[in-house]
């Protein structure tokens, strides 16, 4: 059950919405505060890549020397020891046996389940936050200079599909009868592939443009053992849409979902009245579409409290010179291509909305 909190009204905007999507780090923001975030962020995002979240997923006691001795002659413990003790300063292990004994805490569980956010910013976004300054002086362009690592920014985004996504969709899904469902910006075909796996006789396509991102989902769909219903396909959604690429594919395709995509098709606004009327041309069969998106925060400057993850969405992406949309726009877009939706639901990352939405 999602907890709501009820927040004076913002015009446009129901007054009822998730609690968490309000937040809880204060602004502003203090000195201490924001420098031991850096730093605490760059703790969950290396705990992450040494496995050590994963570990404590399993068992919530660390052995320190057993797990260095099978991560590999080349890790240095004193190293993993150090970033250890600073996640105990943290607050999320307890450190025992002189060291050698890290205890996940209530709040490192936490942390644990919403890692995907610290995967996307320091392991996806790093180099854009660090060069923002060029970005802005013009001494660098996006894109060029200035590079996003796209597979971190699809790892995150299927760590938090599975941790908090999931269910959701999952209960969504339920009331959508499809045969073949397409992922439109799929990452590493995480979603695709469980879909699929939890519906017998039913056959899934993954579309995203990152070569890297559609490396890691080929070998996400063979761990699967789903290589004869599952593909992933490396293409540009605009060109699907705009350019009519990989039309024999699309055909069959009978449900289109997309999550955390549609900002960018939106990007330019030559094309953007069109898009999901072009949507639906690309995909003749389709007749429902389940689509989801971070949108603006209403009222955002005049916040007393922040939300995780939104702010760095809303700076990331006006580095990047991706423009971001209110609710209303998306929903004027749809009511224009002849998407009427049938259900719309929060969808765990703050702002975020689901929308199931009939062709007609």
């Amino acid at each position: 059950m999602t907890l709501l909190h009820t927040a004076p009204a913002v015009p446009g905007e129901a007054a009822a919405l998730p609690a968490d999507w309000y937040g809880a780090a204060p602004s502003p923001i203090g000195v201490d505060q924001a420098f031991n975030g850096f730093v605490a962020a760059t703790v969950v995002h290396t705990l992450d890549r040494l496995g050590i979240w994963d570990r404590f997923a399993q068992s919530p006691c660390l052995d320190v020397p057993a797990f260095v001795r099978g991560a590999g002659p080349a890790v240095r413990e004193r190293i993993v020891r150090e970033v250890l003790r600073a996640a105990a300063v943290c607050g999320w292990v307890r450190l025992e046996d002189g060291g050698d004994a890290a205890v996940l805490t209530d709040a490192g569980r936490e942390t644990l389940r919403m890692r995907g956010y610290f995967t996307w910013a320091v392991g996806g976004y790093s180099d854009v936050f660090s060069r923002a300054f060029q970005l802005a002086s013009g001494e660098a362009s996006f894109g060029t200079d200035v590079l996003r690592d796209e597979a971190m920014v699809a790892l995150g985004s299927g760590q938090n599909d599975r941790n908090f996504m999931s269910v959701t969709l999952d209960e969504v899904l339920a009331d959508v009868d499809f045969g073949t469902l397409a992922d439109l910006g799929s990452g590493m075909s995480a979603r695709v592939s469980r879909v699929v796996a939890g519906r017998p006789g039913t056959r899934g396509l993954g579309l995203d443009i990152s070569g890297p991102a559609t490396d890691l989902a080929r070998r996400t769909i063979a761990e699967a053992g789903l290589e004869d219903r599952v593909r992933a396909v490396q293409a540009d959604v605009l060109d699907v849409c705009h350019r009519q690429a990989h039309r024999e594919a699309l055909s069959e395709v009978d449900t289109v979902m997309s999550f955390f995509l549609l900002h960018d098709l939106l990007a330019d606004p030559v094309t953007r009245p069109q898009l999901f009327t072009r949507l639906r041309e690309a995909f003749p069969a389709a007749r429902t579409f389940v689509l989801a998106d971070t949108m603006l925060r209403p009222d955002a400057e005049n916040a007393a409290t922040l939300p995780v993850f939104s702010l760095g969405y809303e700076l990331a992406h006006a580095l990047m010179g991706v423009p971001l949309h209110a609710k209303e726009t998306y929903e004027e877009l749809f009511a224009a291509a002849g998407l009427h939706p049938v259900r719309t639901v929060p969808f765990g990352t703050p702002h975020s909305w689901l929308y199931v939405l009939e062709a007609r």
